[in-house]
């Protein structure tokens, strides 16, 4: 059994501490049930299901530490870890950067978990297999995805009187469609906490629709041109920007966020004023545990609000050391939007392209959030509010910030990878040549 109850985590937990000689310990446990099936050439080809959970000590002696793992609970066991653990803080280094484990917390009560989730079965993952290939099959389309779906736990407990429990469950669904004639791809990616939100058959369609629209893609010049990003475009580009807001590393001069004075760029409007970002573990459609791995309680939390720096992450140690609160790191992102849908962004585009997504992507520039890749599965020319035709993939250079700051309009927003972003449209999104991958 992978998944223990609360009572079940504690008392392993506060048995695994009774053990512990060390000045201070913390312990984390977790466990998951993990199944899956994935398919290619229009046949399931491997399914399967894993089982599992580990236990982690961190013992401490001053600012040196050690930390040793292990999958057997019984009281031997349990005694032989921590030991183990005390053994190896012994002989480590100290750590100039220590901190000591945390006391008590208040933790809002997560919504991660759903029971639909966790009783996903094999025949449950076969029919979303069947409601790709077989439609695939029937429009001379090829299919290949992967279906993954978890439930699982952690907790942890430490010296200072810390207990912090979590249940979760997720599942992640992407599919590629590729026409038999090789010319045309569509590609969708889905991702629920909650299963019940999970539509296989309007996935399939969607990336079915994008493989046969995307046949016989056209050569058009690279330049500048209003684009209609996708979230899973738009998100792989904002996620490079998520992860500047850290603190540290843009005190010490190594980020965007760095300011020209030696400071941070906090209080600085950096993009439009309708870009509002923010993190918020209890939001129903992303939601994230209330706690993080070194027991932090979070909260919902401002990073851009109308264009202007709310925030950026201080771990417990950087924050002492500039005398500020910490503030944890975004367990997610959340970008407002606005009504539009996506047909009502392509009805209002007199020229332009929609991209399905980007991959491959490679920095070009960190201080300036220069990023270079390539458009793929769905890249289509608009005019006068039509997809006209499809085009050939695009190598593209830009940057999230110049991005955000060229925005148009803000439409609905959609899930992806955990993060809820919204369409966009942007103009003056640099296109530098062509690419004949499909």
């Amino acid at each position: 059994m992978a998944i223990y109850t609360k009572e079940e985590a504690r008392k392993i937990l506060e048995k695994a501490l009774s053990f512990s000689k060390a000045d201070t310990c913390e312990i984390n446990l977790s466990g998951y049930n993990s199944g899956n099936i994935r398919y290619a050439r229009n046949t399931v080809s491997t399914s399967g299901y894993s089982s599992n959970q580990s236990l982690a000590v961190q013992s401490s002696f001053g600012k040196k530490s050690g930390t040793a793992t292990i999958d057997e609970f019984d009281d031997a066991s349990l005694e032989k870890v921590v030991r183990r653990a005390e053994e190896l803080a012994q002989l480590s280094p100290e750590n100039p950067e220590f901190m000591e484990p945390l006391g008590p917390q208040m933790y809002d009560e997560s919504v991660t978990y759903s029971e639909s989730t966790a009783k996903i079965t094999p025949e449950y993952r076969a029919e979303v297999a069947s409601s790709s290939i077989v439609p695939a099959d029937a429009k001379d389309v090829t299919a290949a995805g992967f279906l993954n779906d978890s439930a699982g736990f952690s907790a942890m407990i430490n010296s200072k009187g810390l207990f912090a429990y979590n249940q979760s469950t997720d599942v992640d669904f992407t599919v590629t469609m590729r026409t038999n004639d090789g010319t045309g791809s569509g590609w969708v990616k889905r991702d629920f906490n909650d299963v019940d939100k999970f539509d296989a058959d309007e996935a399939a369609k969607t990336a079915i629709d994008k493989a046969v629209l995307s046949r016989e893609a056209k050569a058009i010049e690279p330049g500048k041109y209003t684009v209609i990003l996708e979230p899973a475009a738009s998100a792989d580009l904002l996620r490079n920007m998520f992860r500047s807001l850290n603190a540290r590393s843009a005190d010490e001069g190594r980020s965007f966020m760095s300011a020209a004075d030696g400071k941070n760029k906090i209080g600085e409007k950096i993009v439009d004023e309708r870009v509002n970002i923010y993190s918020d573990p209890l939001n129903p459609e992303v939601p994230t545990s209330t706690w993080n791995g070194e027991g932090q309680p979070l909260k919902k939390t401002s990073w851009i609000e109308n264009g202007v720096v709310k925030n950026l992450a201080y771990d417990r140690f950087w924050a002492k050391e500039k005398g500020v609160e910490p503030v944890p790191f975004p367990p997610n992102a959340i970008m407002t939007g606005g009504d539009a849908s996506l047909e009502e962004l392509i009805k209002s585009t007199k020229k332009g392209i929609l991209v399905t997504r980007l991959w491959y992507i490679r920095s070009v520039d960190p201080q300036t959030l220069l990023y270079t890749g390539l458009t793929r599965d769905g890249t289509f020319y608009i005019e006068n509010g039509q997809i006209k035709y499809p085009v050939k993939n695009f190598r593209f250079n830009e940057s999230p910030i110049i991005m955000l700051n060229n925005l148009e309009t803000l439409g609905q927003q959609v899930r992806i990878n955990g993060n809820l972003i919204p369409y966009m449209k942007v103009r003056d999104f640099t296109f530098t040549s062509l690419s004949d991958a499909v």
